[in-house]
């Protein structure tokens, strides 16, 4: 498909000037949170400095753990990400959070801003936090998450946290961007166990029992150490039981999520991975714009033969892009 019509809107102007990125990267590198914060903002817009910018991080790229939390709404994802940031400061570590929250319909803005909960970010330099919108995108995150986590990375921050949405079974893009994915879950869910038994549970690296203080933890726990016990190869994955709101088992679980990321690979091979899910996403999503705003007749004689069931959707999309 060679044709670069129709790829969507121009990028969104910037005020940052190109002569201004190597003194932003520099501010940016000595943990400056304002430099930081802008570097962000260019990364997450995808603005005219963004690619620039990019490309003057790479020489700093490669230094965060990228761990993933995922699981149902209700598990407390929020309030044990913070008792993870609490716990790395406490041993000296720094974080950076990046935190995805439902698209606003109207402006496209995360809904929740920057998350109340995680108190121990306030005022502190050694933790950056940042909502982002998940804009529709199913998967959980967007694209400029990943381009966020990039700016985390090369300013240094030993920890880059992912917060997904919370909408179960769909958050599996998770598990192509972050080197070691935490599956939480927490007694009381009822049919979200059972939902995460058949998608979630398949890209865990930990699984986590949050609100263990509360009745049914233990069998939850059970519950889970069965599921995983019918999956021959995924029964060496840690199962953990935290009390977010008190601190137990945070520890462990930071423990556990080093221990993983130890045995990630290179830091070269978890980069490229993700630069893989972002040519993915960015090919979906021109070939999507084109089916739906493209009227010429080579798409329409596509649909006709969908739908008189001449040919499958899978077969229309190869022809589509001459494969």
């Amino acid at each position: 498909m060679n044709d670069t019509t129709n790829l969507g809107p121009p990028p969104p102007r910037s005020t940052l000037k190109l002569e201004a990125i190597p003194d932003l990267v520099q501010r940016l590198r000595a943990g400056e949170r304002r430099a930081i914060a802008a570097a962000v903002t260019e990364l997450e817009k995808l603005s005219t400095s963004a690619p620039p910018l990019l490309e003057a991080l790479q020489p700093y790229l490669g230094h965060a753990l990228v761990v993933g939390f995922t699981g149902p709404p209700g598990a407390g994802k929020s309030t044990l990400v913070n008792a993870v940031i609490a716990h790395v400061r406490s041993q000296g570590g720094t974080v950076g959070v990046i935190a995805v929250d439902p698209s606003s319909p109207i402006s496209g803005g995360a809904i929740l801003g920057d998350r109340i909960r995680m108190t121990a970010a306030l005022d502190d330099d050694g933790v950056f936090v940042r909502s982002l919108a998940s804009r529709g995108y199913l998967g959980g995150l967007s694209p400029a998450a990943v381009r966020v986590i990039d700016a985390l990375d090369a300013a240094g921050f030993d920890l880059v946290l992912l917060e997904t949405v919370g909408t179960g079974q769909s958050e599996m893009d998770v598990a192509e961007v972050a080197d070691v994915r935490v599956v939480i879950s927490a007694p009381g869910l009822g049919d979200d166990i059972q939902a995460m038994k058949s998608g979630l549970l398949e890209i865990a690296d930990i699984l986590v029992v949050n609100k263990g203080d509360r009745e049914g933890a233990e069998l939850t726990l059970q519950q889970l150490l069965g599921a995983l016990s019918i999956r021959s190869m995924r029964s060496h994955i840690p199962v953990l039981k935290t009390t977010a709101t008190t601190g137990d088992g945070v520890p462990e679980l930071v423990s556990a999520v080093r221990e993983v990321g130890g045995k990630g690979g290179d830091a070269m091979s978890r980069r490229r991975r993700r630069a893989r899910y972002l040519i993915a996403r960015a090919a979906a999503d021109i070939v999507a714009r084109r089916v739906k705003e493209d009227s010429g007749r080579e798409i329409d004689g596509l649909a006709d033969e969908v739908l008189s069931g001449r040919v499958s959707p899978d077969i229309a999309a190869r022809k589509l892009l001459g494969s």
